[in-house]
Formats: structure tokens, C-alpha cells, sequence
């Protein structure tokens, strides 16, 4: 029996933006509830929520204060015992986010740690002296600008965090530690969560040698190999899977930075008993310019063909042994059709497009809140955007050491900043989109009246309903799931084709990713149009700007 996680579609929420129902201009648990039936209308099987524990919210929610506790700011334990009975009573399964690289410096765990030297949850953490000039450990970066190490006047030593200074990281070496991290995840799993999405999980082992990095001249930190793939990675998964995973029938996903498609099938083997898939990052890199200073925020223009490869890449790496996770946007990534696409003149064909290619793949699609009725970045002041990354990197970046001009990184920003995935739900063209009655705590997207949820429900050839098409398509046909796939026109640079063929059945799946119109011609066969996106791709020879089309045939 083919596993449920490899059949499913999942809808990730990021809840302070998703639907506010008491008025204080942030989502909560009970807007999650509210708007379950929307999810089930759609198709998802399975919803993964992010970080909705308590938080003093340094990080949006990624650094926890208590685990077992649900924020006052979403709501109480019982409205998320509630929203896990309302959805499975629709067939909806729940994934939560797990946070456990690192926690909030307000959890009980460090507030002991930083009291004294001898303290028992002392080694909770890492803990380190200074360099006898005084300087940190070592030069390793933190992932938010600046350096990983931060000095505690206290008791004179410094503590490492890979993220801002306030989530300090976990010592996994310490078996204490995995062992309060299981129960807890015993915890919720107990009351009926369906699995975890496992927040920077390749980051838990540490190089304990904290070798510094070679940077080039006038770097002061690095960031790299030694942030990620640990020496122990892989045996505290598979203690983890052992000890708790193994016992309940649920779905995993780690995010898995530093990772190749080699480090992908450690993860994800079967016969390796650690995770059910990954993601990756190497596809979001389309528009990155390697090796420069700037980052993330070094743009360059989008390149299919590199898409394609890197794509590619992981559909055969993956083929036999592993399983992919499948996106283009999250609460980490801007918005696909304003990032890589047009998001004015072809803004649905476009979006209708990226879900093709997405959604025809092999693996487990994951569709982000407000991707499908194709929502797109957000156009916001330097000084509105809310995210702890873009302010640091603001500072590092443009006011400390001017590798980029503030022009040079506001357009990267609205590009490629995260918040542009964060802007609140857009349900209605009522004031503040319909998220709430109150402040939202992010400005809505300008453009809430033209992109909402009712607008696309009104519109029988929504991007909505499309993606319902996608999804209903993935849950008739098996080739969706079990086929092999084989990239067609590798070198093409705007049409996007492949196959995906099991023993019995063939799916051709292409897009047009430009504004150019192209030749088209589909290999030799008996092809049935399942799905396209302009009213006649059935007998088209010419694709159009962004058209794109599914096709079937029986063998």
C-alpha cells in the first residue's frame, strides 16, 4: 500500500497571516478552524501549520519559550485540540512545525543554562570562552548577519546561535536534551498531530571542533559547511525515528540546508529509517548570483534552464530511493509568479503555469497559503516590512559595510524578501482583504481588491480552481505518484517539458515559462489533454505566453 504522505497535497499556514477572528490583527487557531472547509473545497489532504507554540516572537514564532504550550497570541491548547478534531473530521490531517536546532533564550532551559557555570542545564547548550583577545570562539556567521557567538556577561562566557541572538542552539550531544525534545513530540503526536515539518534539522549536529572558516579578505564571518551535516545528523534521526516516529503512522519533512542530492538519500532512503523527505534549496537559487557578499540579495535573472537541471537533478537522484518535497513558495520564500514570472499582464496564466510544472513532478506538492489564487509580493517602504532577516542584513549589508546601495537592496527585497509571503490572507476585497477587523500586523498587499479568495471563487477559470484540478488529478491518476520521470528539451530556454510513465500509464507535462510564443510539438502518441490553462491547449502547436498543458495516455 502506497504511503498516504505520497499521495497527498499539502497546504502550509502560516497562522499570524491567515484569518484573524478576535480583532487584534494577527491570525489565530480559531481563523484555522473557521476556514477549514475553504481547505477541504480546495483538495489538500493535509495541512502543516508553522510555529504556533509560545514565543516572545524575536523570530516570528521560531523561538519557542514552552513547547507544550500554544501562544497566547493564537490561541489555548484546547482550540488546538479542537482545530486537530475539525480537521480530521474532514479527512484533513495536521503537520506541525518542530523548532528544535535552537529555542527562544526566555525558554526555562536557558534561563537555568546562563545562571552559572555548574548549572545542570549548563550543557543544555554551547558554551564557550573567549579567544584570549576576547573575540568570539570562532568565525562562524549567524544565518541573521553578524557573528554566531554572543558574549554573556554573567558568567564571561559566550553561547553559540545560529540565528539572532535570542535562540540560542540546543546541544543534541546531550542525551537529556533528545530525550525531553521526544517527549514533547510524543506529546502532541498522543493528542492526534499527523507528523512534523522539522525546522532546520540538518543543523542539530555540530562540527564540536568549531574549525574556523577560510574567508576571503575583509570577511569577517562565514557561513557554510560547518553550519550544517554534522558528524552525528543522521544517527540522532534515526534515534529520533526509533524512538518515536516508528510508532505512529505519520509524515516527516526536514529542512535541510547544506544538502545535496547524496545527503538527500541518507535522509530519505527507506531502508535508512530517518525522514519521509527533505527540502532543498538548491532550486531557489534560479535567481541567485553565486559567491557574491551579498547573499540571497545578489540578484540575477531567472534562468530555466538552470531550473530545469537542478530540478531534474533531484527527480532522478531520487527516483529509487528517497522521496521529494515539491514547492516553489513558503513562509520563507517570496511569491513564485512575482519572482520568477508576471505578475501584471499574465499574472494567472503564469501562476497556472509554475502549479504545472510543480504539481506534475514526482513527489509530495506543497502549496503555500494564497499561492493558489496567485498571490504576489508585496510592494511595501524599507521600513515597512517587519522581518528580523531584512533588518539585519539591512544594517550589514547597506549601512555597515556598503557592499549594496538602499535602491540595490529594496529591489532585492521585493524580490525575494520573506515578508513578501507574509502579508495576510486575502479572503475579500473588504478593507484589510478580510484577515481582520482590526490593525493588520503586516500591511495587506495593495493589490487585495484584483487577488482574493472570493473574487476566484466567483470565477469558474480561477487559478483556484485550477489548483483544485491539479489536485484532483494527482488523487485519480497513479502515474502522478509511482511514474518515472525523463526531462524533454533540456536546453530549451522558456518551455518546461517532461514525462512521467509508469507501467501502464504516460503523462507529457510542458509549460511555456516566458511572454514569448513558441513552437510546440508533443512527442508521438495517443495524447489526451487532462488539464491546460488557455481555453483551446488542447490543439495548440504553438504555446502561448505562460501556456501550459497535462496530457494522458494509456500504454
Amino acid at each position: 500500500m502506497t504511503e498516504w504522505w505520497k499521495q497527498a497535497v499539502v497546504y502550509q499556514i502560516y497562522p499570524r497571516s491567515f484569518y484573524d477572528t478576535n480583532g487584534d490583527g494577527i491570525g489565530d487557531l480559531q481563523g484555522i478552524i473557521e476556514k477549514l472547509d475553504y481547505l477541504k473545497e480546495l483538495g489538500i489532504d493535509c495541512i502543516w501549520i508553522s510555529p504556533v507554540y509560545d514565543s516572545p516572537h524575536d523570530d516570528n514564532g521560531y523561538d519557542i519559550r514552552d513547547y507544550r504550550k500554544i501562544d497566547k497570541m493564537f490561541g489555548t491548547n484546547e482550540d488546538m485540540d479542537r482545530l486537530l478534531a475539525e480537521a480530521h473530521a474532514r479527512g484533513i490531517k495536521i503537520v506541525m512545525d518542530l523548532v528544535v536546532n535552537h529555542t527562544s533564550d526566555e525558554h526555562a532551559w536557558f534561563v537555568e543554562s546562563r545562571k552559572s557555570k555548574d548549572n545542570p542545564y549548563r550543557d543544555f547548550y554551547f558554551w564557550k570562552e573567549p579567544n584570549p583577545d576576547g573575540a568570539p570562539p570562532n568565525n562562524w556567521g549567524s544565518m541573521f548577519s553578524g557573528s554566531a557567538w554572543e558574549y554573556d556577561e554573567k558568567t564571561g562566557q559566550y553561547y553559540l546561535h545560529y540565528f539572532t541572538k535570542k535562540q540560542p542552539d540546543l546541544n543534541w550531544e546531550n542525551e537529556k536534551v533528545r530525550k525531553e525534545v521526544y517527549d514533547m513530540m510524543k506529546f502532541w503526536m498522543d493528542k492526534g498531530v499527523d507528523g512534523w515539518r522539522m525546522d532546520v534539522i540538518g543543523s542539530i549536529s555540530k562540527f564540536l571542533d568549531f574549525p574556523d572558516y577560510e574567508l576571503p579578505k575583509g570577511q569577517k564571518y562565514g557561513i557554510g559547511k560547518y553550519h550544517a551535516n554534522g558528524p552525528r545528523l543522521h544517527e540522532f534521526i534515526q534515534e529520533m525515528n526509533r524512538e518515536v516516529l516508528s510508532k505512529y503512522d505519520c509524515m516527516t519533512v526536514g529542512e535541510a540546508i547544506g544538502s545535496d542530492v547524496e545527503i538527500a538519500k541518507k535522509y530519505t532512503g527507506a531502508d535508512r529509517h530517518e525522514l519521509n523527505m527533505i527540502f532543498n534549496f538548491e532550486h531557489m537559487d534560479a535567481d541567485t548570483k553565486p559567491g557574491s557578499p551579498a547573499g540571497k540579495w545578489a540578484l540575477k535573472p531567472f534562468n530555466l534552464v538552470e531550473l530545469k537541471q537542478t530540478l531534474s537533478r533531484w527527480q532522478y537522484a531520487l527516483s529509487d530511493t528517497g522521496w521529494n518535497a515539491l514547492y516553489f513558495e513558503n513562509h520563507d520564500q517570496a511569491r513564485v509568479v512575482s519572482r520568477w514570472g508576471n505578475d501584471t499582464k499574465y499574472r494567472v496564466e503564469c501562476a497556472k503555469a509554475f502549479a504545472t510544472i510543480l504539481h506534475g513532478l514526482k513527489g509530495t506538492p506543497y502549496v503555500y497559503q494564497g499561492e493558489e489564487i496567485g498571490m504576489v509580493n508585496a510592494d511595501l517602504k524599507l521600513e515597512e516590512y517587519d522581518d528580523v532577516e531584512i533588518r539585519n542584513a539591512y544594517k550589514e549589508l547597506v549601512l555597515e559595510n556598503q557592499i549594496m546601495t538602499e535602491d540595490e537592496f529594496l529591489t532585492a527585497v521585493r524580490k525575494k524578501g520573506r515578508d513578501n509571503a507574509r502579508t495576510p490572507m486575502q479572503w475579500d476585497d473588504s478593507p484589510n482583504a478580510g484577515f481582520t477587523t482590526g490593525t493588520p500586523w503586516l500591511k495587506v498587499n495593495s493589490r487585495y481588491p484584483e487577488i482574493n479568495v472570493a473574487k476566484a471563487l466567483a470565477d469558474p477559470n480561477s487559478i483556484f480552481y485550477y489548483y483544485q484540478s491539479l489536485i484532483k488529478l494527482r488523487h485519480t491518476y497513479d502515474v502522478f505518484v509511482d511514474g518515472r520521470y525523463e526531462l524533454l528539451l533540456p536546453d530549451h530556454p522558456h518551455l518546461y517539458v517532461y514525462t512521467r510513465e509508469n507501467g501502464s500509464e504516460k503523462l507529457l507535462v510542458a509549460a511555456n515559462i516566458s511572454e514569448n510564443t513558441v513552437s510546440f510539438e508533443k512527442p508521438e502518441g495517443n495524447w489526451k489533454l487532462l488539464l491546460g490553462n488557455y481555453d483551446d491547449t488542447e490543439s495548440s502547436t504553438l504555446f502561448r505566453p505562460y501556456e501550459a498543458g497535462i496530457y494522458y495516455m494509456e500504454k
